[in-house]
């Protein structure tokens, strides 16, 4: 036969979907894709600078995918799995591609003052055009233990660094996406003039 019998499978059923990709089914890895690629695009534009490197973490990303669905065991969350294969991409991306800055300069013991309620009233594109600002490695932190969950023991293990340099990196982040704030949106902290706006260049 020259051409190869493509399997059925049913696009209701993400289970039929992943079978299908596995056993090379073209329109199934293409409908997967689609159905994920606007969750994996969002994860990936938090790790990366700019729509064009996110694209391309996506675009490596979703090839391991297909590579490695045989490694899926099904018994847990599918975006779960997918999510891990993400930040790993752009992790990896960021070694290859950028250097990142692993100096400390700040007491990761200091308490850094945060005004929650101000995030709170952005929206979603917001907070994600201001950390895309944030240096690779403060981007990275941040994202993988604020928008992830994971702790920072597990970012410093995820990052190769030890904790105290990730630590002071969380902290670094979170005082330049003040600043950012409070540049963006001056209104915010209309009621607020006591807080002094600093300014900090690491």
């Amino acid at each position: 036969m020259l051409f190869r019998k493509q399997s059925s499978f049913d696009e209701r059923d993400l289970g039929s979907v992943i079978a299908a990709c596995r056993l090379g089914n073209t329109r199934a890895q293409q409908v997967l894709f689609k159905q994920f690629f606007g969750y994996a695009k969002s994860i990936c534009l938090r790790y990366t600078s700019s729509t064009e490197e996110a694209e391309d973490v996506l675009s490596e990303s979703f090839l391991k995918v297909f590579q490695r669905l045989d490694q899926y065991d099904g018994v847990h969350p599918f975006r779960a799995w997918l999510r891990s294969i993400l930040i790993n991409t752009a992790l990896s991306y960021y070694r290859k591609y950028h250097k990142l800055d692993t100096e400390a300069g700040l007491d990761p013991n200091m308490t850094i003052p945060f005004n929650d309620d101000v995030i709170e009233r952005l929206t979603a594109e917001e907070i994600l055009d201001l950390v895309q600002k944030l240096p690779p490695v403060q981007r990275a932190v941040f994202s993988l233990h604020v928008v992830d969950g994971y702790t920072l023991h597990e970012v410093a293990e995820m990052m190769e660094m030890n904790e105290v340099t990730v630590r002071s990196h969380f902290y670094r982040s979170r005082l330049r996406l003040q600043q950012a704030i409070r540049v963006a949106y001056p209104h915010f902290f209309s009621t607020d003039p006591s807080i002094p706006i600093r300014y900090y260049e690491n």
